[in-house]
């Protein structure tokens, strides 16, 4: 089972991308994050004639996550459980087959002296509570999205330049610690251990060009998911399309039970 994670940065805009990209690499499962559209409006049909079911999560203009998956989709939370005030369309989570994911794209956080920053680190808070319990269902489990985190400084092209930013702060950082120590893996870094593997490079600067980016697109693994885990990569093709997002696919392999 391929599954892949990418934050589209808008689906209107980017449905011709993901659906050459979906021919091209065919994974069993896509998150997506960042639709920036609701249920209603989002292109049902393109994700149709593609042959996947699809679960969706919706806001206008703002955060959005979807699950599309080859496999019939049995949906479980249409957000994340803790705060029932929160209405940031943020988290979506489904069985797939034997296999529970979940699509996140966690609060940016910036800047660090406002509540956007408070509130990414209750919404951590949230998230590390909420998986502690879908651990104990000893069931493969994979956690895909928009992270917004660079767990070390090998994950940003400048650790100086970010070490203020809500993406490296030290609060952050130690979040996604706690929830890695749950006994997630993070299957990307496992099997590609080299620094200078990025997911983002942002549109200002040239960053693309001179590969100045960011790892902040991850798939974290339950035990059970990482015992089936055989590859893992980034594909940098879409990033170097027309009108591409910022982001671009992550993705892992497990093999069937």
């Amino acid at each position: 089972m391929k599954i892949a994670t990418w934050n589209v940065n808008s689906i209107k805009v980017r449905i011709p991308h993901l659906v050459e990209w979906v021919k091209q690499a065919q994974p069993d499962v896509v998150l997506l994050q960042e639709l920036k559209t609701t249920e209603e409006q989002f292109p049902h049909e393109a994700i149709d004639e593609l042959g996947y079911n699809l679960a969706v999560v919706g806001q206008k203009t703002y955060n959005g996550v979807a699950i599309l998956s080859k496999i019939p989709v049995e949906i479980e939370q249409t957000s994340l459980p803790g705060d029932s005030s929160d209405e940031q369309a943020r988290y979506v989570e489904a069985t797939v087959g034997d296999v529970r994911v979940a699509s996140i794209y966690l609060p940016n956080g910036n800047p660090v002296d406002s509540e956007k920053f408070s509130y990414k680190l209750a919404w951590m808070d949230r998230l590390t509570a909420h998986v502690r319990g879908l651990l104990s269902y000893e069931e493969p489990l994979v956690l895909g999205g928009d992270f917004n985190v660079c767990p070390t400084d090998d994950d940003t092209y400048d650790p100086e330049g970010f070490a203020d930013d809500a993406l490296c702060r030290p609060e952050s950082r130690a979040r996604f610690r706690e929830l890695c120590y749950l006994g997630l893996t993070d299957s990307l870094r496992v099997l590609n251990p080299q620094s200078g593997l990025f997911t983002y490079w942002d549109y200002q600067a040239g960053r693309w060009n001179r590969d100045e980016g960011l790892r902040i697109d991850h798939l974290l693994l339950s035990p059970q998911a990482t015992d089936r885990l055989v590859a893992s990569g980034v594909d940098r093709g879409p990033r170097a399309m027309d009108k591409p997002s910022d982001h671009t696919p992550v993705w892992c392999e497990l093999f069937s039970s």
